[in-house]
């Protein structure tokens, strides 16, 4: 079941139970080092459960065993914690570039925003990456974070989160509203992943794998073929051919000894 303790053990913040940014800063960066994003524990096979998840058992083979899971598990299991922790946490929906074209969607990603001392941090433990390492603040300046840059940019009825390397230009990770969300409101997404399902019909060659992993400094990101490693800001992508590689890599980004 459930247990602040024992998922505080697990991401190596024992005892670390205060409601300030410095922890808030500890619990963020330490949950991405410590679970990975995992797609292939979000397993449909039974149908696809986004609103009604069991959390104690989601929360057994994701954190306790280690095995990670995605944005839906991910974050809802660290907004439980945060919450028993006596953080104030709201819900709110994103949507990539290519998740919104492929769905249609702007409940695509699921993240938070906290409210600390007068000011909000959104939080994001549950998205592959790249992407910020520890909470960002909800402001107009630029922040930087392991030698990456983000921020934050008006589009009239959404807010796009932009991100840079030490030699890239500006890119988006996600755009959302400030709309607080239910968990309710994932139903579209469940129906639209239903049809996605019943349609799929392609080879398991690999190109379904979406995993990432945070580093000491910077994330590593597996999607399909595609490997991109970032670290201190410096970005490196090549493409995966050999099947047994492919296999090594995705075993190694999941396991805890990676590093």
């Amino acid at each position: 079941m459930f247990d602040v303790d024992r998922y505080l053990a697990r991401i190596g913040c024992a005892g670390e139970t205060g409601v300030d940014i410095a922890t808030l800063r500890k619990l963020h960066r330490d949950h991405l080092m410590a679970i990975p994003y995992n797609g292939v524990t979000q397993d449909f096979a039974d149908g696809v459960r986004l609103v009604d998840l069991d959390e104690d058992a989601t929360f057994e083979t994701c954190v306790i065993q280690g095995r990670g899971g995605t944005c839906f598990q991910l974050n809802r299991l660290f907004s439980r914690l945060l919450t028993e922790l006596g953080y104030d946490v709201t819900l709110l929906a994103a949507s990539t570039a290519e998740g919104r074209e492929a769905s249609g969607l702007d409940v695509e990603h699921m993240f938070h925003r906290v409210a600390l001392d007068g000011a909000d941090w959104l939080v994001d433990v549950g998205y592959p990456g790249p992407s910020y390492v520890e909470p960002l603040l909800v402001t107009d300046a630029v922040q930087s974070q392991y030698g990456c840059q983000y921020r934050l940019v008006d589009r009239g009825s959404r807010t796009a989160l932009q991100r840079r390397g030490r030699i890239t230009r500006w890119s988006v990770v996600y755009t959302f509203t400030p709309e607080a969300r239910q968990w309710s409101d994932w139903k579209e997404m469940e129906e639209f992943l239903v049809r996605e399902i019943a349609a799929d019909t392609g080879p398991r060659d690999g190109r379904n794998i979406l995993c990432g992993r945070t580093l000491d400094n910077g994330q590593a990101v597996l999607k399909g073929r595609r490997y991109l490693t970032v670290r201190d800001g410096r970005e490196e992508t090549r493409t995966i051919t050999d099947d047994d590689e492919h296999q090594r890599l995705v075993s190694h980004l999941l396991s805890d000894a990676f590093g």
